[in-house]
């Protein structure tokens, strides 16, 4: 059973993540909040995780039932303020740093990833609704979405588009009351139905018939399960329905919805009644406020499927007895198997090696939102550029650690019993939405790198560079650190060739190339943070005494995983003429 990790969330913040000594933020309330939504987990979401997978969600005529308690969950989990932790005050939310919101959404999915789907995404609409909606919009929609009392969705895939969101078709029409009128269908919806709440707030991208083609026409609108009346009261039901539910290889009890606007199912006139959120035409830039919150979000998934993974494997190799561990008499557990321990540390290493990565970015958007001028820049580009790392790596280290997982537990790891099967099955999805591993790669490398004609990145390069000289030089028993330090300085200095490399390359406008490397770039760079994080976290010296086995963690880490980075870099310099040379090979 998974029980959330809230000693380590909480170093997490407030070491890596730069909460400690933040005047803006009392240190009480951090570690109330994160203990709390600990708590409300362990006792709640996390037990009822394997009854969802297993009921899952069921549709029938057009409505969804959610697995037997859930409704119950949900709503004493809004009750309980949850769902508002980071929004603004002035609608109703607490204020509170996204680094908090991020940590608590690592706890929930920890519990239950098919559970905590609900809210991510409520969160990121009504930090769109909020950022783009007009005054009207926000004051009807926006403080019940805050409560939770309404859930919130992303509806940008279409069958024939995938993620090529300039091909879709769903289509508006203006209507002279300043309303719109939305006909087409999207796929992929996530809790796009359901019985846990009475309205459902639905974003929704579409093209007008002049628009623009491709990216340049789309428009964002909000599309209510049922109206709103003035006195915000519900009224009729719009024009919009769940024609049918996936059957997924995993998070079963999480409704993947096919949804349907404006087949003249419902109402007088065909058409789901939708308003315009920003622009007409400028809706993706709307819509990303909301994808890069769930970006961010997802790759929180990704670092609570590994923590739970790895939980599970700890517990079980410490009671599990097979064969003898060198020098035992008797049978050992198979924790004391070298092979079995090396699993174990590789699965703790990169979870918390990704934690630290996602709650960083957390702080950079934190600090983007708090500046201003130059520094508000500054963050802004940080915060692009750690993005799509945070969201690519612990989500590959999720499936990673969750497959290591059931390595762990050997025949029980493949039944269904243990759970561990459950954890691949959920964690697997993390990689392909909200932007595949592979997209987020084409955005690091043709986007990210050039921020600031590429200063940033070499920036930021610099930074982790100064941290891996400093963390090494800290009191205590030098030894401890093994060769930690010259293998940062090894795996960095790949990291600075590869960068240099790219660059070059994406200058002399050989485009091709440099996306050859991407990926392996995206996971070069996941695997220096991580190093040089865990360094930077084992060098703090704190009242709980475990900073020997930090320390001898993050040496773990810089000997035994921080010698793919040269693999890695190799292919990045070398790998582009033979994969094109190959491409015979897949005729």
């Amino acid at each position: 059973m998974y029980t959330s990790p809230v000693d380590d969330i909480l170093f997490t913040l407030n070491h890596i993540a730069g909460l400690d000594g933040d005047a803006s933020v009392d240190a009480d309330i951090v570690e109330a909040v994160i203990w709390e939504a600990g708590r409300f987990c362990d006792a709640t979401i996390a037990p009822a995780a394997a009854r969802g997978d297993k009921e899952g969600s069921k549709l029938a005529n057009g409505e969804v039932r959610s697995p037997t308690g859930w409704p119950e969950i949900y709503r004493a989990w809004a009750a309980a303020g949850w769902n508002g932790l980071a929004a603004p005050m002035e609608a109703g939310g607490q204020g509170l740093p996204h680094r908090l919101q991020i940590a608590a959404m690592e706890i929930w999915n920890g519990g239950s990833m098919a559970f905590a789907l609900a809210p991510m995404l409520t969160a990121g609409a009504a930090e769109a609704l909020a950022a783009h909606g007009s005054d009207a919009l926000k004051a009807r929609f926006l403080p019940k979405m805050v409560s939770g009392e309404w859930t919130g969705t992303m509806n940008l895939t279409e069958p024939h588009a995938g993620s090529d969101l300039g091909t879709l078709r769903t289509r508006a029409e203006r209507r002279d009351d300043g309303t719109y009128r939305i006909f087409g269908q999207k796929i992929y919806i996530t809790w796009g139905e359901h019985d846990f709440t009475d309205n459902i707030v639905h974003l929704v991208l579409a093209r007008l018939a002049d628009a623009p083609e491709g990216t340049r026409g789309i428009s964002l609108f909000l599309v209510p399960k049922f109206i709103v009346n003035e006195d915000e009261t519900l009224g009729a039901r719009n024009d919009l329905f769940c024609h049918s539910i996936e059957e997924k290889l995993g998070i079963h009890a999480s409704p993947t919805c096919t949804m349907i606007y404006g087949d003249g199912r419902f109402g007088e006139e065909a058409g789901a009644v939708g308003y315009l959120i920003g622009e007409e035409n400028r809706g993706l830039a709307c819509m990303f406020t909301m994808m890069n919150n769930a970006r961010l979000a997802v790759g929180a998934q990704g670092v609570a499927m590994a923590e739970a993974a790895t939980q599970g494997a700890l517990a079980y190799a410490r009671e599990r007895r097979q064969g003898k561990a060198p020098g035992a008499a008797t049978a050992s557990p198979i924790i004391d198997h070298p092979d079995i321990a090396r699993t174990l540390l590789t699965m703790k290493a990169l979870t918390q090696g990704s934690r630290a990565i996602t709650y960083l970015c957390a702080e950079a958007v934190d600090r983007a939102h708090e500046a201003e001028g130059d520094e508000k820049r500054h963050w802004q580009d940080r915060a692009a550029l750690l993005t799509p790392i945070a969201k690519s790596f612990p989500t590959d280290v999720g499936v990673e650690v969750a497959s290591l997982g059931i390595q762990v537990h050997g025949g029980m790891g493949f039944v269904e019993e243990t759970g561990a099967a459950r954890l691949l099955r959920d964690a697997r999805i993390a990689p392909i939405y909200e932007g595949t591993n592979g997209i987020q790669a084409i955005d690091l490398v043709t986007r990210k790198l050039p921020l600031g004609d590429g200063a940033h990145v070499r920036g930021l390069i610099a930074e982790l560079s100064a941290i891996a000289k400093a963390v090494t030089s800290v009191e205590g028993d030098k030894g401890a650190w093994g060769e930690t330090a010259a293998r940062l300085d090894k795996a960095i200095g790949e990291l600075i060739t590869a960068t240099d490399w790219l660059q070059s390359e994406l200058a002399a406008g050989r485009l091709a190339a440099a996306l050859a490397g991407a990926t392996a770039y995206q996971r070069l760079f996941g695997l220096v943070l991580s190093g040089v994080l865990l360094a930077k976290g084992a060098a703090v010296v704190v009242e709980d005494g475990r900073q020997p086995q930090r320390i001898a963690l993050a040496r773990f880490f810089a000997e035994n995983l921080l010698g793919e980075t040269a693999a890695l870099a190799d292919a990045i310099l070398h790998g582009a003429n033979s994969l094109e040379a190959a491409r015979i090979a897949l005729n």
